[in-house]
């Protein structure tokens, strides 16, 4: 492993960006340390970036936090996800296993976090055009409503985006694209669930205005991320 490590090969990203249906396949099927390390260095690196300009508005700890709960929530919802889509793939028509499920999953978190870190300029200058934390009237609330609103939106583009360029990968697994788009439409809906609650529980966010800055809350398991989102877009739009 020790080699594996010094050997990582970046120039595997470009080519998993680009979706391309016979490496992507190669990497499943025959997934080494070194793959799962570059991996894993992408998405903390990618993911990290974006939560440390998510975090920034509200200083520099709950920068910290962020840059550290969103690659982790990237990670454990790779987990969550590669158990239920192992399960869902052969009901769709897709024999795929556990490992290869995993890989699959963390292929596409890795393309994700690419496409987060790659936003991550964009985001700077949002929260740096801001009203600063503590303006009087709603100019705070509202400016952590449209952080809220806008990080959310590029997370579920990148998360979006990253599955869809693994559409010919399924396709070249099942040898169908009915069963593919069935499989991918399915991995999709996973992802959205089990990552919203998952970013629910961690709240890998701005921060809001007038509550302490803590890694963890105690409320952490009451409510959930939709709500909330609701509330924020509504407050931007009748505000």
């Amino acid at each position: 492993m020790g080699n594996d490590l010094n050997t990582l090969n970046l120039r595997e990203i470009p080519t998993l960006l680009r979706g391309e249906p016979e490496p992507s396949n190669q990497a499943i099927q025959h997934c080494t340390p070194r793959r799962v390390w570059l991996y894993l260095a992408v998405i903390f690196a990618g993911a990290g970036i974006f939560g440390a300009g998510v975090g920034c508005w509200r200083g520099p700890l709950q920068a910290l936090y962020t840059s550290v709960k969103l690659p982790l929530v990237l990670l454990l919802t790779t987990l969550g996800n590669a158990v239920l889509n192992g399960m869902l793939a052969p009901l769709l028509g897709l024999n795929i296993s556990f490992r290869q499920s995993l890989t699959a999953i963390l292929m596409s978190f890795t393309i994700a976090a690419v496409i987060l870190g790659s936003f991550s300029p964009l985001l700077f200058f949002l929260l740096w055009n801001a009203p600063a934390l503590g303006e009087k009237g709603d100019l705070s609330e509202g400016a952590h409503n449209l952080i809220l609103v806008v990080q959310s939106l590029i997370i579920g583009f990148a998360g979006v985006a990253s599955n869809l360029r693994l559409g010919q990968l399924l396709c070249r697994l099942s040898g169908s694209p009915i069963v593919a788009r069935k499989i991918l439409f399915g991995w999709l809906a996973v992802n959205l669930l089990l990552g919203a609650q998952l970013s629910w529980n961690f709240r890998p966010f701005v921060g809001a205005p007038g509550l302490p800055i803590e890694f963890l809350r105690k409320n952490a398991f009451e409510g959930n991320f939709f709500e909330i989102i609701f509330n924020a877009a509504r407050h931007l739009l009748f505000h």
